[in-house]
């Protein structure tokens, strides 16, 4: 069908039936030409931008599998830093509380030699005792001064 049609004929056909078209046909043809090197510079670009999205894919997964590892073994060095650390903690908190028993043990000891079994009762004592001594000396020793221009009167027990 389309071989009996002169319009759709190939371009050579056309060429050897009327000389004026050929000449309206070297510029399609050259338009046609320049289209297809076109079409094939832009197929290799694509190509090339595909490549290079490929390599950079390949990068980026590269890096982020360097991070992760890296992060990785952050993380089990912080981990074993951490732990460290509360055992460090722990044996501070254990030797306080040691220091703490052996403190209290021997205040009892210091205060209360002779009455070990009678703990309160022997540290009220030995507060009372204190207390009244402080007392002591500002009542032992009094100045009295008269409002008048008298003489000034001091006692002593």
């Amino acid at each position: 069908m389309a071989d009996s049609d002169p319009a759709l004929s190939p371009p050579g056909a056309a060429a050897v039936s009327s000389p004026s078209k050929t000449d309206d046909l070297q510029p399609a043809g050259a338009t046609v030409a320049g289209l297809d090197k076109s079409q094939s510079d832009l197929l290799v670009r694509l190509q090339g931008l595909k490549q290079d999205l490929q390599n950079w894919r390949s990068k980026l997964d590269t890096q982020v599998r360097t991070y992760k590892d890296e992060l990785s073994e952050l993380k089990k060095s912080l981990n074993t830093e951490l732990e460290q650390l509360r055992s460090d903690f722990q044996e501070l908190r254990t030797t306080l509380q040691k220091q703490q028993e052996d403190v209290t043990a021997s205040l009892r000891n210091f205060g209360m030699e002779d009455a070990p079994a009678n703990s309160e009762g022997s540290e009220i004592q030995v507060q009372e005792d204190n207390s009244e001594k402080s007392q002591s000396p500002s009542t032992h020793n009094t100045t009295e001064i008269n409002s008048s221009d008298g003489p000034v009167a001091e006692s002593s027990p």
